[in-house]
């Protein structure tokens, strides 16, 4: 009961201005589609065989649910510090690990619900064809994707003191990430150091395979079993992600020190 309130409770909160949590967001995607093609999709540009708008999208589709999950996360727990009613979230009786769990279920909601706005409009859009070859991939690089955000806010909304310390997260970890994981390119294109820098970013695995999922091939492969790697990869860093936060949370780390 008590991590279901909590979930709720963080889903009404962004639910209730949707507006800015979820329509702005498909918006902002949909700009970036906009100006991409326009800038790089001339002449019949082709990447991985498919028209470049096409190559796009699932990337930006991607890229809206993770930069939505992190905004969610890292928001509540430093609303709470900087406003003092940080004791509701220590009070209530729920351990550690729902808490957590309910600070990354309401981010992932968040993330779908925008990616799934993002991906209705787009279906519409001239040129941009979203016919799924590999589910699989698409669910798991997609929730894997919201889950790493999703903990990694919780985690800088552990560390931070004021708004800020979120922003410059967001600014330059965040956002360089995102633009740098191989959404508007193919790594190939880069310079071998480049590509090496590339591959240690986990949030291109999460595009690469989110864009197999669609387009049946990507970066980081062209088969299940190529593509399994990443999703693994993924799997084991969020699991390291979330016991330390969790670790965090019982030694009271910028909560209760």
């Amino acid at each position: 009961m008590g991590l279901w309130t909590l979930y709720m409770k963080e889903v009404r909160r962004f639910f209730k201005v949707q507006t800015q949590t979820i329509w702005a967001p498909a918006v902002t995607t949909l700009l970036y589609l906009m100006i991409f093609t326009l800038a790089l999709g001339g002449g019949g540009r082709i990447v991985l065989g498919v028209p470049f708008a096409t190559f796009v999208a699932p990337g930006l589709i991607a890229m809206g649910m993770i930069n939505n999950s992190f905004a969610n996360s890292s928001f509540g727990l430093l609303v709470g510090k900087i406003q003092g009613t940080i004791i509701d979230y220590l009070m209530p009786p729920i351990s550690n690990a729902e808490l957590i769990l309910a600070l990354v279920a309401a981010a992932v909601t968040r993330a779908i619900l925008v990616g799934l706005a993002v991906a209705g409009a787009m279906m519409f859009w001239p040129g941009v064809d979203l016919t799924v070859h590999h589910p699989w991939a698409v669910i798991w690089f997609g929730l894997m994707g919201s889950i790493l955000l999703g903990l990694i806010g919780v985690l800088t909304s552990l560390w931070a003191e004021k708004f800020d310390h979120n922003a410059a997260i967001t600014n330059f970890v965040i956002t360089p990430m995102s633009m740098l994981s191989g959404t508007f390119y193919v790594i190939s294109n880069l310079s071998p150091t480049f590509q090496t820098i590339s591959r240690f970013n986990p949030i291109f695995y999460v595009i690469s395979g989110f864009r197999f999922g669609f387009l049946g091939q990507s970066d980081i492969g062209t088969t299940n079993e190529a593509v399994l790697h990443g999703a693994i990869g993924l799997g084991v860093l969020n699991f390291v992600l979330w016991v330390a936060i969790y670790y965090a949370f019982q030694s009271g780390w910028k909560l209760k020190n």
